[in-house]
């Protein structure tokens, strides 16, 4: 009797995980953290968030079955994924056109036009944030509470409008002005937790990241522990500089991304017209991650050093 055998190639230690797992793994971390903000900010933070994952997921199959002429690929959510997070990183109060301004910079731009998910080379969300950023900043950086315009903890930190910030308890509980995914660190990090528990993420980047911010932030004078609850840095460092795809491969590395990427935002936030500067550092150091890469993969045994 003759046995048939199919050879593949490596690696043939096969997983359980696949790519529709992973984002909704991902998708399942977020939602207590984007839940909180609509219970914060109001109804229209709901339709920002609904708005952005549809559109995301339209321009995605869109873009895939009549641009590139290509098999759709939506189910895998990866295009939903990218949706909530690009919400997260909204203020509550954006129009919706904006938000579908965002969503086709995040997939289109970002992603389909370098060849889909896996070719990437920046995040998408935080593409899709810049680019809003950048063409609409007032509404980026306006913020409500209430229905009363108010600064950002950060701004506040920055730029010491003479009334005290915010306590820490409100920072770490989300009881603050922000984005609406980014105010409560206490939700954000057990969806982390979550992730470190299914072993999606690794701890090398987030805690690179944070140790930077927190070492470098009183040398311009700011309280660390309030730089690391306010703003976006822990979402930022937990959901955004730990994606497989844009960031590096290799363990030093990965400690290396998120040392710079703690580097650029304490320079950014300090240095630049923004008070804040989680999306920049991380979409400059995805620029640097082939270059990371090549000088922080582990030498092959039996390969002469060229």
């Amino acid at each position: 009797e003759m046995t048939s055998f199919f050879l593949s190639s490596s690696p043939h230690i096969r997983s359980g995980e696949t790519t529709p797992r992973i984002m909704l793994s991902v998708i399942l971390a977020l939602l207590p953290a984007a839940a909180w903000g609509v219970w914060k900010f109001g109804a229209h933070a709901a339709t920002v968030i609904a708005c952005s994952v549809v559109a995301c997921v339209l321009i995605e199959y869109v873009t895939q079955r009549f641009v590139f002429r290509k098999p759709p690929r939506f189910r895998d959510g990866s295009a939903a994924l990218t949706g909530l997070l690009l919400a997260c990183c909204l203020p509550p109060e954006i129009p919706l056109w904006q938000v579908v301004i965002g969503a086709f910079f995040a997939i289109f731009i970002a992603k389909e036009c370098f060849g889909g998910l896996g070719h990437n080379i920046f995040n998408p969300a935080l593409i899709g944030r810049a680019a809003l950023l950048a063409s609409f900043p007032v509404t980026m950086t306006t913020w409500q509470v209430d229905g009363v315009t108010t600064a950002s903890p950060l701004a506040m930190f920055k730029h010491q409008f003479g009334r005290p910030g915010p306590s820490y308890l409100d920072l770490f509980l989300g009881n603050i002005p922000g984005s609406i995914g980014e105010v409560s660190k206490l939700l954000l990090l057990l969806g982390a937790l979550f992730l470190l528990w299914r072993g999606i993420i690794s701890l090398y980047t987030p805690l690179g990241f944070i140790a930077v911010v927190a070492a470098l932030s009183p040398f311009f004078g700011r309280d660390p522990l309030a730089e690391l609850l306010a703003g976006g840095l822990i979402l930022g460092a937990f959901f955004m500089a730990t994606d497989y795809v844009t960031t590096p491969l290799f363990t030093p590395g990965k400690i290396l991304f998120g040392a710079g990427c703690g580097l650029f935002t304490v320079l950014i936030r300090n240095l630049g017209a923004y008070p804040e500067g989680v999306c920049y550092s991380i979409l400059i150091m995805n620029i640097l991650v082939p270059l990371i890469d090549r000088f922080t993969a582990p030498r092959v045994f039996g390969r002469r050093k060229a």
